[in-house]
């Protein structure tokens, strides 16, 4: 009798599935197939980055429904939901890349510090846990067969690590608490990576707060030239080598004759 309700229950829902995915199918194809009929040719769909648009589409939804895996899995095994927090910075970050970038008319990024710092104290991290191992095994055997997954001791001297690093750079650079270190490790390149994301996803739609023009002037309307007017150089510069506006309609398809693609 379970096992019957169990296989009704199942017919239910793929009928649910299928029911679903058919309504839904004629709004995905418009979605991710977009200038297909809407353009005028085919040459016209490639012109406007429609394999790209279909390509990418899927790709972050796949992302995004990796990321839902995530903590899904955590949340059946009784886990904190951290990996799937963390997991967020580089699902950010390739959505502003791959599909707010493109749409928007420019780009500014930030955080390169977190994203390069937090590669580094990885590396940093890894290098002092490996180098301060306890050993529980003897030298014919690998040492990690001398720990268990999900044990509760440490595998390694974390006073060893802290007292080497603290003397490698200055007393208290190291951390000497566990949990400090290790939330600091995952805390430092996430949060880079959402200011990365944040930064590309504003200033691709035009939204440049920092876009101070001549902002400092004296009294006989000469600019006394600061910080600001370089970083506004820089963005003039990066405006500058981006395309043409993308809603103009492009010249070579408006043409009478197709122009030649072949060498």
């Amino acid at each position: 009798m379970v096992f019957v309700s169990q296989f009704l229950a199942l017919c239910f829902m793929e009928t649910i599935l299928f029911l679903v995915l058919l309504f839904l199918l004629p709004q995905l194809l418009v979605c991710i197939f977009y200038p297909i009929w809407e353009a005028a040719s085919v040459d016209e769909w490639l012109y406007n980055g429609g394999p790209y648009e279909l390509i990418v589409l899927h790709f972050l939804l796949g992302v995004a429904c990796y990321m839902g895996r995530e903590w899904e899995l955590s949340f059946r095994l009784g886990m904190r939901p951290w990996i799937a927090v963390a997991y967020s910075a580089p699902v950010a970050a390739a959505t502003a890349v791959f599909l707010i970038y493109p749409i928007g008319q420019g780009s500014f990024s930030d955080g390169v510090a977190g994203v390069f710092g937090g590669s580094l104290f990885s590396a940093m991290h890894g290098s002092l846990v490996t180098s301060s191992l306890i050993r529980e095994t003897t030298e014919n055997e690998s040492a990690n067969e001398g720990y268990r997954f999900g044990q509760e001791e440490e595998t390694y001297n974390i006073v060893a690590a802290h007292g080497y690093f603290g003397r490698l750079i200055f007393q208290y650079a190291s951390f000497n608490n566990s949990r400090s270190l290790h939330f600091f490790l995952a805390a430092w390149p996430v949060v880079g990576i959402w200011f990365t994301a944040l930064g590309i996803s504003t200033m691709a739609f035009n939204l440049n707060g920092f876009n101070f023009n001549q902002s400092v002037v004296d009294s006989q309307g000469r600019v006394i030239n600061t910080w600001a007017d370089i970083i506004n150089r820089a963005n003039l510069g990066m405006e500058v080598m981006h395309e043409r506006n993308a809603h103009n309609f492009p010249l070579d398809l408006a043409a009478v004759e197709v122009p030649s693609i072949e060498g």
